[in-house]
């Protein structure tokens, strides 16, 4: 009997990870909670969409303090479910499969009292620079002066929550925002933050062609 597209995906994850030193622990812990995905094919969905929409409603099963590490699982997962032999070479270049800890989590913060100072917030040139970057891109491709300053203050968010990580890797830049995310209520603020962040890391790298990743449209989660 041949695999299903699930099974495929997870067993070329699952192997991978035990090729970088997983635990049995590890191992078992993601395989569970992938095996919960349940994705319900609906013709107007693309791919990633179907996605994001199984992811969401797995975390609605399971309490907000472990969304950060369902993030990362569902994260290095997409590719392997996508079949996207290009985005799991990139991921494992940015060392996001290996198991080295990072002893680094961003401060807890009151949400709406960090939002409401977003603004008077003082940013190093290292991270000024990205941001107006991003407002010019956003700017290029049309986006309305409400789309820019609510893209701004969610990419200041981060960037306040990144103030104190002691390096500047795709790893840590992760960790934020997986520990961002649990803190917005709306479903809808926490699809927007993702597409923003995801959009926003090309800047904040500096990649040459990081206007080519701004999608003002684009909520998908992967």
């Amino acid at each position: 009997m041949s695999e299903s597209r699930e099974e495929q995906a997870l067993n070329a994850y699952i192997r991978l990870l035990k090729s970088k030193g997983a635990s049995e622990e590890s191992l078992k812990q993601r395989e569970d909670f992938l095996l919960k995905l349940a994705f319900r094919h609906e013709d107007e969905l693309n791919e990633s969409c179907l996605y994001r929409r199984a992811v969401e409603n797995m975390l609605e099963q399971v309490d907000r303090s472990f969304w950060p590490f369902c993030l990362a699982i569902t994260r290095e997962y997409y590719p392997f479910w996508a079949n996207d032999i290009k985005a799991i070479a990139a991921l494992n270049a940015e060392h996001a499969f290996d198991f080295e800890l990072i002893n680094w989590q961003p401060k807890d913060i009151n949400l709406k009292k960090i939002w409401a100072s977003l603004d008077k917030e003082q940013f190093e040139l290292s991270e000024t620079w990205p941001m107006k970057a991003y407002m010019h891109g956003l700017r290029q491709e049309g986006a309305t002066q409400a789309i820019v300053e609510t893209r701004i203050k969610l990419v200041k968010l981060l960037l306040v929550r990144l103030k104190d990580a002691p390096e500047k890797t795709p790893r840590v830049y992760r960790t934020a925002v997986d520990s961002t995310y649990p803190l917005f209520d709306r479903k809808e603020t926490r699809r927007l933050f993702l597409a923003v962040v995801r959009e926003f890391y090309y800047f904040w790298i500096g990649a040459p062609e990081a206007s080519s990743y701004i999608l003002i449209e684009n909520s998908d989660f992967a």
